[in-house]
């Protein structure tokens, strides 16, 4: 069976590579121009969505710079210690919403630190495979489309956040505890 599997996840991407412009070869779509035109729109989409993510990076450095991710560190701490819950993962429960490489790069100082196989590698792993970078997604996909006001998806990703981090942190309690 894992034979099996390896085989699968070898030939899964060169396989769809392939497939896709042959199938619309084979309806009669022009591939190559269609792949130009699509080339052209990513281009100016990535130009349009500069200013938002410019706005999103330096509010996120204001934030760290500012110390209020330490102050809500140092707040919560207590709490998730008094749960189980080492300390030393709340800061990437913060910083995953806010940025991607932010909290990867967190997540791999921790691993580095503790091993993968600690509990603290195994929460930050989980983790970073149950939240989302919210404020992210929301700056690239809203901003690409134009949508000003988004308070309401806003306020779902980061409940969706913090039940993806609470989730996270109980199953790696549950089985790993």
């Amino acid at each position: 069976m894992l034979t099996f599997i390896n085989w699968i996840s070898v030939w899964a991407i060169p396989v769809i590579i392939a497939f896709v412009p042959l199938y619309a070869f084979t309806k009669k779509v022009p591939v190559y121009e269609s792949f130009v035109d699509g080339a052209k729109d990513g281009f100016s989409t990535a130009i349009s969505i500069i200013p938002h993510l410019v706005g999103m990076m330096v509010a996120i450095s204001v934030f760290r710079a500012s110390g209020a991710l330490d102050f809500v560190i140092q707040f919560f701490t207590p709490l998730v210690s008094w749960m189980g819950v080492p300390g030393e993962v709340l800061p990437l429960g913060i910083l995953r919403p806010l940025t991607g490489t932010g909290s990867l790069a967190f997540t791999t100082d921790l691993i580095k630190t503790y091993g993968p196989d600690s509990m603290i590698g195994r929460m930050a792993s989980t983790i970073q495979g149950s939240t989302d970078t919210t404020l992210y997604v929301l700056t690239v996909y809203f901003g690409a489309v134009g949508i000003r006001n988004g308070r309401y998806a806003l306020k779902v990703g980061l409940f969706s956040d913090v039940i993806g981090f609470i989730a996270a942190l109980a199953i790696c309690l549950i089985v790993f505890g």
